[in-house]
């Protein structure tokens, strides 16, 4: 509790005194510079954090942004079986290199929240299991305020991000590293918004094609809430937790007040 408090005070601070800098930058930075401070009083660094550029963190960076372009991808296809919607053409590809650089630094900030420096505290003092789902929970609580939040959808996509937070976890976890979660996440919203034009946890996208709703149920593609709030997602969430829980078993955790 006190890490988010000391994040929110710090970040009111950034964008009181430098109110040109872009939200997504100020959070960043604030995130980074809190988690810190944090690690500096433990005598911790920020690579512990699972921070240490290099060939295998960008490689798996890539192999998380492959995974998470392919949640989605197999969210839409099971949508489109089911006769939810059709795809026409959007803007093309001229959207896919903005939506990379839109999407970057809010999957970075949140991965930095909660799978970083508090992941690995609540870790320590509740075990793995309790860290998972207690951070899994308060990244689902965190999007409650979202557009589109509303009727049967609400339910799925708090689910959903739910299961998210499960399956990034997960992919920190199975590699004591940010990489693979963020790439996962980066690759989820920019394939669901820049790629396929679906809204992102409520907010809307220009996405390379453009998605057209036919008369079904909400709540089975996730409506404006975007893919991530229908039960397609649900099912494909559950697969990637299964394959990750299979073929990415968790490492075991290492001190917080061991020097790395």
């Amino acid at each position: 509790m006190l890490f988010y408090l000391a994040t929110a005070g710090a970040y009111r601070l950034v964008l009181g005194l430098a109110p040109a800098v872009p939200p997504s930058v100020g959070l960043c930075a604030t995130l980074l510079a809190v988690s810190a401070l944090f690690l500096a009083l433990e005598d911790r660094s920020l690579p512990s954090l699972g921070l240490r550029p290099g060939a295998a963190w960008a490689r798996d960076f890539a192999l998380g942004a492959a995974g998470g372009c392919g949640i989605i991808l197999l969210s839409a296809l099971l949508a489109y079986a089911a006769g939810g919607f059709h795809l026409v053409r959007g803007a093309g590809a001229g959207a896919l290199a903005p939506g990379a650089a839109f999407y970057f630094l809010p999957a970075f900030s949140e991965e930095l929240a909660f799978r970083g420096y508090l992941f690995q505290r609540v870790e320590w003092g509740l075990g793995t299991l309790g860290a998972l789902l207690l951070l899994s929970v308060l990244f689902s609580i965190a999007h409650f305020s979202n557009p589109g939040m509303a009727g049967p959808t609400a339910v799925f996509a708090a689910v959903n991000i739910f299961l998210a937070g499960v399956v990034l976890g997960l992919a920190y976890l199975g590699t004591r590293s940010l990489a693979l979660p963020f790439g996962l996440h980066l690759g989820w919203n920019w394939c669901q918004g820049s790629l396929l034009g679906f809204g992102v946890s409520g907010t809307e996208a220009v996405g390379c094609f453009a998605p057209v709703p036919h008369a079904r149920a909400a709540w089975l593609t996730g409506g404006a809430f975007g893919l991530e709030g229908g039960l397609a997602c649900t099912l494909v969430c559950l697969l990637a937790c299964y394959i990750l829980r299979r073929h990415c078993p968790v490492r075991d955790p290492k001190s917080p007040f061991s020097k790395q």
